[in-house]
């Protein structure tokens, strides 16, 4: 500041050698007189500080403090105290204390305190604002925060979002599982395998594919011991009663077929459908069938008559899944056209229709225990509560084609979701905190194309403890858990996620 002066003052003499009307001077010259009468009019005001306003500054700090702490006004107590080094505590922030609610835009309005909901608590001048550390900044008070909370827009809105934090879902911690780890291979079909189903006995499995043939193996020693002839074109899916000597199998050739294990032949078959037949379900109680197909209907049978009970429209694209349940809703089916349909099996018609995926979903499983299910798509693998299909929780999805899930249940809250992929992946998922443990590379059997190690459908054994999956290789793969596998070997890779201010992770 003294340079700019001393250039003020020479400026100035500089601007004296003209003489003259103003009008007359040039510009250069007119600046520099100008610039002289600005010099004698603050000359003396060089070394003279601007005074402070104490009030304004007291507000600004105050809105800064309430900005780095607006999060701790309605924080929930804590009874600890904690102290640090230097003779300093946190007693301010963890002990309990009044919280200021500005209502509307106005100022010193004071929320009900937490022991008399409804009832005003006064905060005297002595006592912290919330939100402000009391023994950290002295001297703070009440009234000077209700105006920089106001002063800065503050309001109920403002507080919505600190409550949205307090509020926000606990996220638990994943259950360690085990990994999985391929068993044995079997080879037979000269075709996609495209459907697995393992028999209530947990004595054999049926699969079926492109080479329309229905196979019967042995699952412990994995030898063939049927095939099955009927289909002209590929079999898509096969269903195992428990009830009943009874084989069900869906084709691309319009047809639904109903085999006598007893006698190896066809019985039933069950004529509606208007293209290719993609997915067949059983009732879990009563004698009827549901099929789902590419024409976007959902046809309920009666098993012994043939006949069609309710021809179940709504979707405009192929369906892709259909699971049976047996109590309400007793039909979910999932399709191409990115919804999922809740039927109302008497009246014959959809209950509720979710449309929150976004891409195409292509996999339906029900919770063994819990009245939940899960519908995977590569956007995202959602999980709704029956029977009104309330959304509760997405379970991160891949990225890529989900073509079939299962649900595995476990105790003490382990359960496990095992979804499969178009890119040969297999995803174990922790049910309860949505956490991926482990995600397995599928290897197509020598001689197949690399490409071809897509898993088009896989199941549990009744026991939960091998899968069985059907896959692009023309194979039916078995996996197990690792018996050896311990919490040191393969320890829980997890992290808590971060928590916003919106409450959202």
């Amino acid at each position: 500041m003294v340079a700019a002066a001393d250039g003020a003052a020479a400026a100035a003499s500089e601007a004296d050698e003209h003489v003259g009307p103003p009008w007359k001077l040039a510009l250069k010259d007119a600046v520099r007189l100008s610039l002289k009468r600005t010099y004698d009019m603050f000359v003396g005001n060089v070394e003279i500080k601007r005074p402070e306003d104490t009030k304004a500054a007291e507000l600004m700090l105050q809105i800064k403090i309430n900005d780095e702490y607006a999060h701790l006004k309605d924080a929930p107590d804590q009874a600890s105290h904690e102290t640090v080094a230097g003779g300093g505590s946190y007693a301010a922030l963890t002990a309990p204390s009044p919280t200021l609610a500005i209502t509307g835009g106005e100022a010193g309005e004071a929320s009900a305190g937490p022991g008399r909901p409804g009832e005003p608590q006064a905060l005297g001048p002595s006592q912290p604002s919330a939100g402000t550390p009391g023994n950290l900044l002295p001297g703070m008070q009440t009234q000077g925060m209700s105006e920089a909370i106001v002063a800065m827009g503050g309001n109920a809105t403002r507080n919505s979002q600190v409550l949205a934090v307090r509020n926000r879902p606990d996220i638990p911690k994943p259950v360690w599982h085990p990994p999985w780890k391929l068993m044995r291979v079997h080879s037979g079909h000269e075709g996609w395998v495209r459907s697995v189903k393992v028999d209530p006995t947990n004595e054999w499995f049926a699969s079926c594919g492109n080479d329309r043939l229905i196979k019967i193996w042995d699952l412990a020693s994995g030898t063939l011991k049927l095939s099955l002839t009927g289909h002209i074109m590929t079999v898509r899916d096969v269903a195992i009663s428990d009830r009943h000597p009874y084989l069900f199998s869906a084709s691309e050739d319009c047809e639904v077929k109903c085999w006598d294990l007893e006698q190896n032949m066809v019985v039933r078959n069950y004529h509606g459908h208007l293209s290719g037949v993609y997915n067949v379900t059983l009732h879990p109680t009563l004698n009827i069938l549901a099929t789902g197909g590419r024409d976007g209907t959902v046809r309920v049978w009666d098993m012994r008559t043939k006949h069609s009970i309710h021809v179940l429209s709504g979707h405009t694209a192929a369906i892709s899944a259909v699971v049976a349940q047996a109590s309400e809703p007793q039909f979910i089916s999932g399709a191409m056209d990115r919804t999922v349909r809740l039927w109302d099996l008497v009246a014959g018609k959809s209950a509720v229709t979710l449309t929150n995926h976004k891409k195409s979903v292509r996999a339906l499983a029900l919770h063994p225990s819990e009245y939940t299910f899960v519908s995977c798509a590569s956007d995202n693998n959602k999980v709704w509560k029956m029977p009104k299909g309330a959304f509760e929780r997405n379970i991160a999805g891949s990225g890529s084609i989900v073509n079939t899930c299962v649900v595995r249940p476990g105790e003490k809250g382990s359960s496990i979701l095992i979804t499969a992929q178009d890119n040969g992946q297999l995803n174990f998922w922790d049910w309860r905190s949505g956490h991926k443990f482990q995600t397995y590379e599928t290897i197509p059997q020598p001689g197949s194309l690399s490409s071809e190690n897509g898993v088009f459908n896989m199941c549990l054994d009744m026991s939960g403890s091998r899968l069985l999956t059907a896959e692009c290789d023309k194979t039916i793969k078995v996996y197990k858990e690792d018996p050896n596998a311990t919490e040191e070997s393969h320890p829980l890779q997890w992290k808590a996620p971060k928590a916003s201010m919106s409450g959202k992770f």
